[in-house]
């Protein structure tokens, strides 16, 4: 996941993730330090009072960071951690992960998410921020 990687290739290593691929996810965007993953969301995807699960969220958030920081990084990176903040239910269509590196080092980035709901029209929701760190993991 480095800058001279596209976006056709990222998503190919989103693929290549059989959790992402169970939810559905894609990237739309990614390069010059930032991604952007996004989740259609289903019933399945739901918790009990019909929000989507906080732990969907989770995961965004988590992939998008590790996403832009392998912008910076290049393709062998993990995530050394990160923390979300639920601000609203997430309630709506898609999820879009909006994941940016606002600190890039050699061996570590430190990147912040914004996760938004849309809602039929396509207007936009904040839900949740969230921060993490992206490690260098060796090679591929």
């Amino acid at each position: 996941m480095s800058a001279e990687l596209d976006l056709g290739t990222a998503q190919k290593v989103l693929d290549s993730q059989p959790f992402s691929r169970l939810l559905g996810a894609r990237l739309t965007a990614f390069g010059d330090r930032a991604a952007v993953l996004e989740v259609d969301i289903r019933d399945d995807l739901r918790q009990q009072n019909g929000h989507l699960h906080g732990g969907v969220l989770a995961y965004a958030a988590d992939n998008a960071i590790t996403f832009a920081g392998g912008t910076a990084l290049g393709p062998a990176v993990l995530t050394g951690g990160f923390s979300i903040q639920y601000v609203r239910p997430a309630a709506g269509v898609t999820l879009i992960a909006r994941a940016v590196v606002v600190h890039g080092g050699r061996r570590q980035a430190v990147c912040r998410c914004d996760l938004y709901v849309t809602d039929e029209t396509g207007a936009e929701a904040l839900c949740a921020v969230a921060q993490g760190t992206v490690l260098t993991a060796g090679a591929p």
